[in-house]
């Protein structure tokens, strides 16, 4: 390699970030190098910038590089892997951020998304705002030459979303309410209707978001906040009733720390129902769940964090088109503008979905 150092957006602590020249990290003997390529940004990260949620580092701080969504090419290999031939310069790869030791109880039961000994890219060990990131092999996932650079980066989020459906647990002609029409929401409404849900309704905030997702096979669309859209409803829980004679629906899957969405989330879901979890709420958030109601409707309420074992269909659901995810990559900046990437994505400028970073 030519040369030694590396150009990287180094995060101290809330709005202070510099971008800077720092060394190319040295890989140790089971990791591999990777030139970045494409890096989406996360709400996580918007977060992190701005102090709303701290990092998963000793002292909640930086410095640290900032990015777990993200694609590139191997430049360099360990000796492990070389040796079993398992991945070489060239390869064209996507990285799962969420580094688990596989030797803990919980790794050992295959929850490794809760392992108690994970290190995260971007979150408590450097990620993917630079030219270069250092990761274990294992966590390395080839992609064909008919996925693109930012297609790869959008894995990520995609396995996340993969693995909140599997934690729905769709049936055949369920009715499905999905909360929150972000990029991770808009993908897990267009999987369940391919796992057989008989009508998928999406409910959020903003006209363009929802209207993404009629594009996308959704059936049903509501705007629960602006009173000039033409998809209004005062009454969402109402609305629901109607639809369903009183039954209400089938699953619901809320994809936003909307705590307004997380509690409506347990008044528009009927008997036998499942209630799924997945976006982040504030650490003083609290559910005000009927007990009594809830258990007489036999409902089970579920939690989703991270991806547990979902990368590989992922990627084969972005390599097959089963979902286009180019459709959710509104914005591009080159890296020394992240900042101008960050912007965008808090303050919603120009209608954003998923804002992708172009590292090389």
């Amino acid at each position: 390699m030519v040369s030694q150092k590396m150009k990287a957006w180094v995060f101290y602590e809330p709005e202070v970030m510099k971008y800077e020249e720092v060394d190319i990290p040295h890989i140790e003997d089971d990791e591999v190098l990777v030139k970045v390529k494409s890096c989406g940004i996360c709400g996580s990260d918007v977060a992190y910038y701005w102090g709303n949620s701290s990092l998963e580092t000793p002292n909640g701080k930086g410095p640290l590089i900032l990015g777990h969504e993200f694609s590139g090419e191997v430049v360099e290999v360990g000796k492990i892997p070389a040796k079993k031939n398992l991945l070489k310069v060239g390869d064209r790869v996507t990285v799962n951020p969420v580094q688990y030791c596989n030797a803990c109880e919980v790794c050992y039961r295959g929850q490794v998304n809760l392992c108690e000994n994970k290190s995260v890219l971007g979150v408590s060990v450097n990620g993917g705002f630079a030219e270069y990131v250092a990761t274990h092999y294992q966590h390395v996932y080839k992609l064909s030459e008919k996925v693109s650079y930012q297609e790869g980066a959008f894995v990520e989020p995609l396995a996340d979303a993969v693995y909140g459906v599997k934690n729905l647990d769709v049936q055949l002609g369920n009715k499905v309410i999905v909360f929150g029409p972000g990029p991770i929401g808009l993908c897990i409404a267009s999987l369940v209707k391919t796992c057989g849900a008989g009508e998928v309704i999406l409910a959020g905030t903003r006209d363009y978001r929802l209207e993404v997702g009629k594009n996308m096979g959704v059936d049903r669309i509501y705007n629960l906040s602006e009173k000039q859209s033409p998809y209004y409803v005062h009454d969402f829980k109402d609305e629901i009733s109607k639809l369903t004679g009183g039954k209400m629906v089938d699953r619901v899957i809320v994809v936003t720390g909307s705590k307004q969405a997380m509690q409506m989330a347990l008044e528009v879901s009927g008997r036998r129902s499942v209630i799924v979890y997945f976006g982040l709420p504030g650490d003083k958030d609290f559910l005000e769940v009927p007990a009594l109601q809830s258990t007489f409707w036999d409902k089970t309420i579920r939690f989703s964090w991270l991806a547990s074992f979902t990368w590989a269909e992922a990627i084969q659901a972005v390599d097959s088109k089963l979902i286009d995810v180019n459709q959710l990559i509104t914005h591009h900046f080159p890296l020394e503008s992240l900042m101008d990437g960050l912007m965008v994505a808090k303050e919603k400028r120009g209608n954003p979905l998923k804002v992708m970073i172009d590292v090389s």
